[in-house]
């Protein structure tokens, strides 16, 4: 139960949306320093988000002018790029190594197996939660956006992301080392304050976001407005946990079957059909009826540059409230032929094991 609730305590860490602890971050980065064997850096820079954190990084290396945002913020703090060279990266010695410290130390401790047991007590699941469904998707559209400019700045902004250290994502694995003085202060961090980066001289340290909006699997999924944002005003749009463009977001209250069948990206259509609803998709699309039976009414229609849209349309075999029955929708397999091999495929039978009348 212990490790249960350490696991629940970091995890609430790496969800938080509360404003940075900016002392607190500050101290830890010098306790990681002093840790790593390095003098404290000399200036501790903040930005309001990841893409701004990057963007400053960018700047600061290459002296070139990036977001006019982010060249007031770095002004505000009296620094100009050019006048405050970052030196190299540190991040091995200030992430990777305590990283690997208090692995190995911990297994010396508790031996393979049982290191193995205490990762999925404290880490698993939270590992799953902030790294799978936050802390990726959210590196995944910033390298996408970089990459949409071209030139040296652009490259500079992509490498930034190789140095950044996941802040309060880290919470992913901390927890399996609660209190191991290795990494005391990447945990002060990560309780502190969102992604940052460790150099010679400058550290740069961003703040957490303000909302997180996430479905009932823990992925990022929000239909109005960014699924995760930022003080700043950078946000990540996503649904079912899949980054999306901003003006890919904007369009979902509006959508039309017109607007749907003229997308070209098959993974952005499959995002506007689940926020259009499939049934109502089949409804004004003009779907054809291909088969219908006493387990329902088969629906196809075709999905150009994609698979078919097939699904069954069942009566709820129990009653409302009011005493009406309900009908709805199940997705199935392109190849399926009839209503009764649909239903019994979502039960995981075949058509000759489904029976209607023991259905629950």
């Amino acid at each position: 139960m212990a490790l249960a609730a350490r696991a629940e305590r970091w995890m609430a860490t790496g969800l938080s949306t509360e404003p940075a602890d900016r002392a607190g971050a500050e101290a830890g980065v010098r306790i990681a320093y002093a840790l790593a064997g390095l003098p404290a850096p000399r200036r501790m820079l903040w930005l309001g988000s990841p893409a701004a954190g990057a963007t400053a990084v960018a700047m600061l290396r290459t002296v070139l002018a990036g977001d006019p945002r982010v060249s007031e913020a770095l002004a505000a703090q009296g620094v100009r790029p050019g006048e405050l060279p970052l030196g190299r990266s540190v991040r091995p010695r200030v992430r990777t190594r305590p990283w690997a410290q208090a692995r190995t130390s911990l297994t010396d401790r508790l031996g393979a197996v049982g290191f193995a047991r205490h990762w999925a007590a404290t880490a698993r699941r939270p590992w799953q939660q902030l790294v799978d469904q936050l802390a990726t998707p959210l590196r995944t559209r910033l390298a996408e956006q970089f990459a949409e400019q071209s030139g040296e700045f652009a490259q500079a902004r992509q490498d930034a992301l190789l140095d950044v250290i996941h802040g309060q994502h880290d919470a992913a694995w901390l927890g399996a080392f609660d209190s191991h003085p290795d990494v005391d202060g990447l945990a002060r961090v990560a309780c502190s304050a969102g992604w940052w980066w460790a150099f010679e001289h400058v550290a740069i340290l961003t703040e957490r976001p303000r909302e997180v909006h996430r479905d009932n699997l823990g992925r990022l999924h929000h239909g109005d407005g960014p699924a995760l944002s930022y003080p700043d005003g950078f946000g990540l749009h996503a649904w079912s946990g899949m980054p999306i463009p901003a003006e890919i977001a904007a369009e979902l209250p509006t959508l039309t079957v017109a607007r749907i069948r003229g997308e070209g990206n098959a993974e952005m259509r499959r995002v506007m059909l689940e926020h259009f609803g499939f049934d109502r998709y089949l409804r004004e699309s003009g779907a054809a009826k291909t088969q219908s039976d006493v387990c329902g009414t088969l629906w196809r229609v075709e999905l150009p540059g994609d698979e078919p849209l097939v699904m069954v349309e069942v009566l709820n075999s129990s009653p409302e409230p009011d005493g009406s029955f309900r009908t709805y929708f199940l997705r199935v397999p392109p190849s399926t032929r009839t209503a009764r091999e649909g239903v019994a495929w979502t039960f995981g039978l075949t058509p000759e094991e489904y029976l209607p009348q023991q259905q629950t």
